[in-house]
């Protein structure tokens, strides 16, 4: 069977103008799990990654408004709640779709850390924003626990956290036994819950992982064969969002590491996704494709989305 690492956008869970409603994310899970049901009856071995955005920063709020009634958790403690809420949602509506359809699978989330390094420059330079916007006067409260915070203009203040490179799943040989045994796993999810080794031992850091590029070391490291990374467009595009823009259907890793040092794919949106694909077929990986959620089954067969290929 084709191994292939399904990467689920924040869309996937939770759409633009939504209050996040446990049903307003169960409608738009279901839908998910329909397309992905479809990649299974196609023949393929699935393995889900997710974003956890909109999720980890209510979790913050949570954490914000009770904090005079209990303890606040840190950043790690949020991510990994958010990792078991969201898998808890795709693992039992995807059983409840596959079974519709006569298909028995185990489906399995995995609480997933993820190795970055401490001494990674990231924590130098924090640049992923979370959770909520503060005003002049909570900033200067929210300082003084030592969060970093940046102005958003118009918006408030906001924090900002590291995002360091993904150097290797802690998990990986738990998740590959499961696969060989037919189990559909859901891991590192949000990114993963990132971890130092540190005389020996782990330790969880207040660090926000990109989820792409975790979705991709999660692929290379359970050899998968394909990374698609479904998001809110249906392709790559040149110039996106201008009256000339330009769909491109297949890129190779020497056209997608040009366009990426002239600026076309911004940091916050396209630039993670094109990087991850980079490295999963630099690192063997046979393909990356990049397409809209609704688009997976014919992305597959070369009829949607954009293909990264090596040459």
């Amino acid at each position: 069977m084709t191994r292939i690492v399904v990467a689920l956008g924040g869309n996937a869970i939770l759409q633009p103008g939504q209050k996040g409603y446990m049903e307003e994310q169960e409608a738009n899970i279901l839908k998910t799990c329909i397309g992905i049901a479809d990649l299974i009856e196609m023949g393929y071995e699935v393995i889900i990654t997710h974003g956890n955005g909109p999720q980890v920063g209510n979790i913050l709020l949570q954490n914000e408004a009770a904090k005079d009634l209990v303890p606040p958790m840190p950043l790690d403690v949020c991510g990994a709640k958010s990792q078991g809420m969201i898998g808890y949602m795709l693992q039992r509506l995807l059983r409840n779709v596959l079974s519709s359809r006569g298909i028995e699978k185990q489906i399995v989330t995995l609480l997933t850390q993820v190795v970055v390094s401490s001494d990674d420059e990231a924590f130098k330079n924090p640049t992923k924003p979370i959770g909520p916007y503060y005003s002049l006067e909570e900033k200067v409260c929210h300082e003084d626990k030592g969060y970093v915070l940046k102005e958003i203009p118009r918006r408030g203040w906001r924090r900002v956290v590291p995002s360091p490179d993904p150097l290797g799943i802690v998990e990986r040989d738990t998740i590959c036994n499961l696969l060989e045994t037919g189990t559909i796993v859901i891991a590192s999810g949000g990114g993963g819950i990132p971890v130092a080794q540190e005389n020996g031992v782990l330790k969880g850091l207040e660090a926000v992982i990109d989820k792409d590029l975790a979705g991709e070391r999660l692929a290379r490291e359970v050899n998968a064969d394909i990374l698609m990374i479904l998001t809110d467009v249906d392709a790559v595009y040149l110039r996106y969002g201008n009256e000339d823009s330009e769909k491109l259907q297949e890129l190779t890793v020497q056209q997608a590491k040009l366009y990426l040092a002239q600026g076309e794919f911004p940091p916050g949106s396209m630039g993670p996704k094109v990087q991850a694909a980079i490295r999963f077929v630099e690192n063997g990986g046979k393909k990356a494709i990049i397409t809209h959620l609704d688009q997976a089954p014919a992305a597959l067969k070369g009829k949607a989305g954009t293909l990264l290929k090596k040459t």
